[in-house]
């Protein structure tokens, strides 16, 4: 008998997560997909500003007091994240979290922040105020009220990592989808890539775009459900942590790299730096390719990306 893929989708870390493996039998995928289930879960609790008990909570309940000793795991993970930050100059910041909900996108918004609340709801907002100690595995958060939160790169370190441990244990192939974030490695059971579809969310039923993906991560930032409107611009769900403003111009920015983790901050980042410089970026980033739809339906591409047009 040949290995045929076998999938299971589940609600975790608040979002629906695919976990496709291509093995021999449906016991020994249980299993696996089970494996992947309980590394998942493991993160969140490492990583869950929610989970009163994490040790990001302990970050964030001693904002301004004192240094909090975390796990290696966790200390890397925000020393990968201030990296991020430093590359996409402040586009992408783990401590957004600090910043206030001035914007509703619930279709309760009547009136516009005002410059003031807006400046002012980033206040606490800003990577370098989160101090690493390397020796001790210790975090600090300088201000008082100052937050970190992992919405923007959690889901796609949680994936990496399950997929890590699935190739560990010798699954050659298989997917797992967090919500859009797709991580895959090995090939289809015919033997072909694994194939993305890129649809225009201008008109979703049609996808334009078929892409392979080898070994790789694929991430989506979309922002076409959540928006306000004032004098006719559109304001988006995705929020420039630098300003307090939202983003505007675009519509969705799919971003390829070899990791989910690094695929979903630069995803969420392109879209905080806007078409010509996000574009600009990825093209200095060797093995990292972007596509962008804009609030006008045109696609703009990085340079070396290829593209099967339907």
């Amino acid at each position: 008998m040949g290995q045929i893929p076998y999938k299971r989708t589940l609600k975790l870390m608040g979002s629906r997560f695919d976990i496709t493996v291509v093995v021999n039998d449906s016991i020994q995928a249980s299993k696996y997909i089970d494996t992947a289930v309980a590394e998942i879960s493991r993160i969140e609790k490492l990583i869950s500003s929610w989970d009163a008990s994490s040790r990001t909570s302990a970050i964030n309940k001693n904002a301004g007091i004192v240094p909090v000793k975390v796990d290696r795991e966790l200390f890397e993970l925000i020393e990968r994240s201030i990296g991020i930050s430093k590359l996409t100059d402040g586009a992408f910041d783990i401590s957004y979290a600090s910043m206030d909900r001035i914007w509703k996108f619930d279709g309760s918004m009547t009136i516009m922040p005002s410059a003031k609340e807006i400046t002012a709801s980033v206040s606490k907002v800003g990577y370098h105020n989160i101090i690493l100690d390397s020796e001790n595995n210790s975090v600090f958060l300088k201000l008082k009220g100052m937050k970190i939160g992992f919405g923007a790169i959690g889901k796609g370190y949680a994936a990496d990592k399950a997929k890590t441990l699935l190739i560990s244990k010798g699954v050659s192939s298989g997917i797992i989808n967090a919500s859009g974030d797709m991580n895959t490695w090995g090939k289809q059971p015919n033997g072909e890539d694994w194939k993305v579809a890129i649809t225009n969310p201008l008109n979703k039923e049609k996808a334009f775009a078929l892409l392979p993906i080898n070994t790789g991560a694929v991430v989506t930032s979309g922002n076409y459900e959540k928006y306000v409107k004032f004098n006719g611009k559109r304001y988006t769900h995705i929020i420039d942590p630098r300003t307090g403003y939202p983003s505007s111009g675009m519509i969705s920015v799919t971003v390829f790299a070899p990791k989910a983790e690094l695929a979903d901050a630069l995803a969420t980042s392109v879209f905080v730096m806007g078409k010509e410089v996000g574009l600009d970026r990825i093209n200095q980033l060797p093995n990292i390719e972007c596509i962008i739809i804009d609030d006008m339906g045109n696609i703009s591409t990085s340079t070396n990306i290829e593209i099967d047009k339907l």
